[in-house]
């Protein structure tokens, strides 16, 4: 029997003889991981929806963060959660013990590298965002921005690198087909923040990354003749297709959604019927 088959097939065990702690490690990363991270934190979501509601109205609410008392609520996406907690740090740290004791019977446990209580003022990274309250410029007013973290633009230039980077592109018309399909997909998720910025820089870096890769590809065509062949309007172009530009990705920021998206917190009104 193959390895590969022998090793799958003892993976495939009867549940009573499977170990459940190297099966959940073998799926981290794969498609149950977020379908087993919701079943596991719903307990969690419950807990700090009823905190919630317990603190009344909005008025109630109002008030209670008026005489300095403590508020918090839970975002939550798979297995990726922050607490956004109205208060003083060591009301802070009293939720992340909170938090600690509702998975412990489940036998989870908080990631002490992982778990973090940080001021908004210093920012945070959640979601490949980085957010930060920062004072808006010309105004003396602070407001909470959200740009695309270093991480995350770290994460897109590997990319970007290791496709201009290989040599087994035939035609740049290939190259960028894999390497448009990266950078639109990219830009589309961190449109919606302060990411004008981070755009214009992945725009130049991917058109010198491209351009490297002509001169490369062509080592003895002139740079004029190459500019002329594969650059007309200064950007990459072979068969109809051109290097996606991030830099004019339009940037839509503070979307109202209003409740149209549920949540744990959202009343739901009864059928009429």
């Amino acid at each position: 029997t193959h390895p590969t088959l022998r090793a799958r097939k003892e993976f495939q065990a009867p549940v009573t003889k499977r170990h459940l702690e190297a099966e959940v490690a073998h799926c981290v990363g794969g498609v149950l991981s977020p379908l087993l991270a919701n079943i596991a934190l719903s307990e969690l979501d419950e807990h700090f929806a009823e905190t919630w509601q317990s603190y009344g109205s909005d008025y109630q609410r109002t008030a209670r963060r008026r005489r300095g008392l403590p508020m918090c609520r839970l975002i939550r996406y798979a297995d990726d959660w922050v607490v956004m907690v109205s208060g003083t740090r060591q009301h802070a740290e009293a939720l992340r013990a909170e938090a600690a004791a509702v998975l412990a019977p489940m036998g989870l446990r908080l990631s002490e590298a992982k778990t973090q209580v940080v001021h908004i003022d210093e920012g945070f990274d959640f979601l490949g965002w980085h957010i930060q309250r920062r004072r808006k410029r010309g105004t003396d007013r602070n407001v909470v921005y959200t740009y695309p973290s270093k991480k995350a633009l770290a994460s897109i230039v590997d990319k970007v690198r290791a496709i201009t980077g290989r040599s087994k592109h035939r035609h740049l018309s290939d190259l960028l087909r894999q390497l448009n399909a990266v950078l639109r997909g990219w830009c589309a998720y961190f449109r919606h923040g302060v990411s004008a910025a981070t755009f214009g820089y992945l725009d130049e870096y991917s058109w010198h990354r491209v351009t490297r890769w002509l001169r490369k590809r062509h080592p003895r065509v002139p740079w004029a003749s190459l500019f002329r062949r594969f650059l007309p309007g200064k950007r990459p172009t072979e068969d109809g297709i051109s290097l996606f530009q991030p830099q004019k990705v339009p940037v839509v920021r503070y979307r109202y959604r209003g409740r149209n998206i549920p949540t744990p917190w959202t009343p739901i009104p009864a059928a009429v019927g």
